[in-house]
């Protein structure tokens, strides 16, 4: 794809601490036009050279940036796709499940190697809820009680998206458990997930039909999209492990939320301090 001319571009520069000082700063280093606000955290600057170091200039103060196409709006996407674990919630499920049972860092060293992508998701995560076998029920629910949380800005992009008549679409490799109560509690409007298998009150240790792996996680995203008849330019796709990657490519904006290096490196933009309210500053 041939680079996108300087006027055809803007410079997004955003993080929790970021400050006025810094947005003046890089657009000096940058020779862009003076900073526009674009709330308490966050600023566009117009007419950014892209030969600068802008990437180590914000890596060394912790802020987030993007390249962003000048004029693209918000409001003109039809449908918005999010992983769970790790990205609408600040937690893996399936960790704090392990917790309960004395064997999280067990289930956590699977886990980040299968976000990493170094090896088969759908075998790791059977290997994981083998973990679980005998565990009651309510941990379920103490976990979603005790442990889940949204992830910052979370709710502001949900908000945003129901405003704008954006569809939202929650496709998660962990369970239906925790997917379908925040499914009704932030109004999303479809959710994919796996199934645990429970019996006698305990879980069985196995998950029930196919595992929601990164090919059906994109084949629900294409499905979705064709349904509401949009054009890959009208839709975005959120996450942060190996396997969202076949439904970020599927997005015509893909956003890597705090991350795997594996997933930054393919994704459209990244946000590694922002909340997710963040990816509201990428359009106009």
């Amino acid at each position: 794809m041939k680079p996108l001319p300087a006027s055809a571009v803007n410079l997004v520069v955003q993080g929790p601490e970021a400050t006025v000082a810094e947005a003046c700063a890089l657009a000096q280093l940058a020779g862009a036009a003076a900073p526009v606000a674009l709330g308490a955290r966050a600023w566009r600057l117009a007419g950014a050279r892209t030969d600068t170091d802008v990437a180590g200039w914000c890596a060394a103060r912790r802020l987030d940036h993007a390249w962003v196409p000048a004029g693209r709006r918000f409001a003109d996407f039809r449908l918005l796709a999010m992983d769970m674990d790790s990205t609408l919630i600040t937690i893996e499920c399936i960790d704090e499940l392990g917790g309960l049972m004395n064997r999280k860092t067990e289930i956590a060293q699977i886990t980040a190697r299968a976000m990493r992508g170094e090896i088969d998701y759908p075998a790791s995560l059977r290997e994981r809820v083998g973990l679980l076998a005998g565990l009651e029920e309510e941990a379920l629910q103490e976990v979603y009680e005790d442990k889940l949380r949204l992830s910052p800005g979370a709710e502001d992009l949900v908000d945003a998206c129901k405003r704008h008549g954006i569809r939202l679409l929650l496709v998660s490799g962990g369970f239906t458990f925790f997917t379908e109560r925040l499914k009704a509690r932030l109004g999303i409007d479809e959710a994919l997930s796996n199934v645990l298998e429970i019996e006698g009150g305990r879980l069985t240790g196995k998950v029930l039909g196919t595992v929601v792996d990164a090919n059906a996680k994109a084949a629900k995203f294409r499905q979705v999209a064709q349904r509401l008849g949009v054009r890959k330019a009208q839709t975005v796709a959120i996450g942060d492990g190996a396997n969202d990657l076949g439904m970020m490519a599927e997005a015509g904006v893909s956003v890597a939320y705090r991350a795997k290096p594996v997933v930054q490196a393919q994704a459209s933009h990244a946000l590694n301090y922002n909340g997710l309210d963040g990816v509201l500053n990428l359009f106009e």
